[in-house]
């Protein structure tokens, strides 16, 4: 088995008026579920749950956020938060014309989304959370921080796709099988391919000079704008990246919500307890909204 066997579904491609190509995954028909990932993942982390929701009736759709997955891979794309949310904003307003839509988030995908969600709340159906943030934090684990690092940074995350590897091995609570593995090395095969691999670490926002700063800021204090949304939140307790700290903030800001934690599980949730938190899911997208 390959991970092409894994992730058996046509492709699709968006030509952003910014110029990229953005592909994406269109499975089903009916109410639309928009996945979105994080880094240094692509929408072949969301391959099971795509395939539960498109059979239970839902449309499911999962980009590659710029310069991830088998998304166009510029090499003079700004690569800021405020550039993936313009992206993704033009992909489901302006090609997919989606007046209603849930979202699924994992890792940078919250911020992305979450931007999307605070500028267009009227728009949103059910938001499910794993394992990310959408607010400012100066929590920034030692590994990743020496990915930033000038220099370093790059021969690390592109030249050696220290990234990539690390992640393969840390992100899970357990070993991930060869053609797991191998589906989420394809993308970033070379230099040129790891861009956003390194782009997305450096565009952690630590200081108010940092071009996301304001951004992120933004969406953090609009979050409150989706308090009465239904929203779920699945999250893994060995992250130690998105520790349960995260968690904790997100629950302040939506006590409504609907949490489930799963404490065999890191970073790479869907990998580690699929079968117990797609369920959760499902049932969750069942679940009606008002309009």
């Amino acid at each position: 088995m390959t991970w092409k066997d894994l992730y058996p579904f046509a492709s699709h491609r968006y030509q952003t008026p910014d110029g990229p190509s953005l592909h994406y995954v269109d499975e089903g028909q009916g109410e639309a579920v928009v996945m979105l990932h994080g880094n240094p993942t692509w929408s072949f982390m969301y391959r099971d749950l795509i395939r539960r929701v498109a059979a239970g009736g839902q449309r499911a759709l999962a980009a590659d956020l710029i310069g991830c997955g088998l998304s166009d891979k510029p090499q003079d794309w700004p690569y800021h938060l405020e550039d993936h949310i313009r992206c993704i904003e033009h992909w489901l307003n302006d090609e997919l014309k989606l007046k209603r839509l849930t979202l699924v988030l994992h890792d940078w995908g919250g911020g992305v989304g979450m931007g999307y969600a605070t500028r267009h709340p009227e728009r949103i159906d059910r938001i499910v959370l794993m394992n990310t943030a959408a607010f400012l934090s100066d929590d920034c684990p030692r590994r990743i921080a020496l990915c930033r690092c000038p220099g370093l940074g790059a021969v690390l995350v592109r030249g050696l796709n220290g990234f990539v590897e690390a992640a393969i091995r840390m992100a899970p609570a357990k070993p991930l099988p060869a053609a797991v593995q191998e589906g989420y090395r394809h993308p970033y095969g070379n230099w040129h391919d790891r861009i956003a691999t390194q782009r997305f670490v450096q565009d952690i926002p630590l200081k108010p000079s940092h071009p996301t700063w304001t951004t992120l800021k933004t969406i953090g204090e609009k979050l409150p704008l989706l308090a009465d949304k239904p929203i779920l939140m699945c999250w893994g307790e060995q992250d130690f990246c998105f520790h349960l700290g995260f968690l904790a903030r997100l629950r302040e800001i939506y006590p409504k919500a609907a949490v489930h934690t799963y404490p065999n599980a890191s970073h790479y949730l869907l990998e580690d307890a699929g079968a117990e938190i797609i369920p959760v899911i499902e049932q969750f997208l069942q679940q009606p909204v008002s309009k």
